[in-house]
Parts: C-alpha cells; structure tokens; sequence
C-alpha cells in the first residue's frame, strides 16, 4: 500500500462554552447542552481547556466522544498541577492521576495532549528531560501524542529541540503570539496554536492571513518547513505529518469564523 503524501490536518478553537459565541456563532435559540454538537461540526477538532484546570469525570468524557461526528479530534490541555511545579521531575504523580481520570473515553478522539508551561518556567535541562520521561508512549494499548508548550526564551536553545526530537515530543508553536516563537518540528505531528485575532475583520483575521496559515498548514502536512515561521534548529524535509492548529486567545468572538475560513481554505 502507497504511503500518504500528505498529513491530515484539522482546525479548531479552544473550548466550545463561551457566552459570546451565541449569536456570532451559535445560533440564537441553540441550548447550551447542544453547543458541542453543533461546533463540532462546523469544525475538526476543539481543544479541551478545563482539563488544566481541574478532574473531569469519565462519564464526560464519554459524552463528549459520542456527541461529535467520527473523525472528529480532541486535543486535551494537561493538568496545571503536573506543569506548574518548580521541579518538573516530580510531576509523575500527577501525570499518572491525569491518564487514568478517563480520557482514554474518547477512544480514538484523543488526540494530542498539550503540557503547557507557566510564563517563569525557564529551560533546565535535565529536569525537562526527566519531565518528558514521566509522558508515556501508550496507556492501556492506546498510544499518546504529547506536545509542550513553553513560554519563555530560555527554550530557544537547540538543546531543548533536541530534547523534544529524542522524545518524539511536540513544540507547540505560537503563532502571532508574544511567547518564543519556536516552529522546529520534534514529533510526527505539529500543533499550532494562533493568537493574532483582532476586532477589524469579519473572521479575525486579514485575508491574506488566514491564506498564510492554511499554507503553512499543508506545508507542515507535506513535511515541508513552512515560511515565515523562527525555528532554532531547523531540519530539511521530512515525512508527511498530521497538524492541529487552533485559534486561541486574541479577539475570541472571532476565534470560530477564523478556524472555519482556514478549514474552507483546506478544502
């Protein structure tokens, strides 16, 4: 059988319960408890932020896997509790209590997981090698994607890529974002998070824009490096890989019309 020439690509915002959506996104009359159906089918993957911030229930997890259409995708935000610690090494307690609180519901819905960094955390590297020791490659048969996601300049240094590689571990890249932009692929997906939209355009963002990170969407799935985007230790072509990319913060009533422009973009 031939090999894919190109990843699949999905695009999503962060979260799907946020009061302003209704109206510019859902519409008027829509319950609340209907919203996951309906953006889940106006896009391809959403990401999960409550999981940062505290437990949730199997049962809901569960729910949210049977309310999405088949090949929609997850993304999960690691607990703050395994990330916003100053030793990083001493986060497997909380790594391990996150992987069997019942995300392995959403069954082949879980997509990657997103261990994000405080701002402060500065780039030691042996305790973040000893961090991205403690992600596991499967729970219970099923195998994980993990991507981290830093906030501070000292990350800008080719020993932490290295580290990522070695891991088969995601940079999460920032796009039109104040963090270090640090786009070098580590793993054999990429996940984008876009901050940049603003109250002007209908979608958020300029045309042209929304143009420029559907390429750079095909280029990461072709294996390619897109333009315009800082690495620190590039690598020439590699094989094809899925992306996640995600409108996120910026002008957040725009979020959803932006992630739609760019999947319509997709074809």
């Amino acid at each position: 059988m031939a090999k894919a020439k190109t990843g699949r690509i999905r695009v999503g915002i962060g979260g799907w319960t946020y009061e302003p959506w209704r109206g510019p996104f859902y519409p008027e009359g829509l319950v609340h408890r209907r919203e996951l159906e309906f953006a889940s089918r106006k896009l391809t993957s959403i990401e999960i932020n409550g999981t940062f911030y505290g437990s949730q229930k199997p049962e809901s997890f569960a729910r949210w896997h049977d309310e999405t259409p088949d090949d929609f995708v997850f993304a999960l935000k690691g607990p703050r509790f395994a990330t916003n610690r100053r030793v990083l090494a001493e986060a497997g307690e909380s790594v391990e209590r996150f992987l069997a609180s019942g995300v392995l519901e959403l069954k082949d819905k879980l997509g990657p997981i997103n261990w994000q960094l405080a701002p402060t955390k500065r780039f030691d590297p042996d305790d973040f090698a000893a961090f991205l020791k403690l992600l596991p490659a499967r729970v219970e048969g099923r195998a994980l994607r993990h991507a981290v996601e830093v906030r501070h300049d000292s990350f800008k240094d080719p020993a932490f890529v290295t580290l990522a590689r070695e891991h088969g571990v995601a940079i999460v890249v920032a796009g039109d974002a104040e963090y270090p932009q640090i786009a070098d692929p580590t793993a054999h997906f990429v996940y984008a998070r876009i901050m940049g939209t603003g109250e002007g355009p209908a979608a958020g963002y300029p045309p042209k824009a929304l143009d420029r990170w559907a390429e750079r969407a095909r280029a990461w799935a072709a294996g390619q490096a897109p333009d315009g985007l800082e690495t620190v230790a590039p690598v020439e072509a590699g094989p094809p890989r899925d992306v996640f990319l995600y409108v996120i913060s910026g002008h957040k009533v725009a979020n959803p019309a932006a992630a739609m422009e760019i999947i319509g973009r997709l074809g």
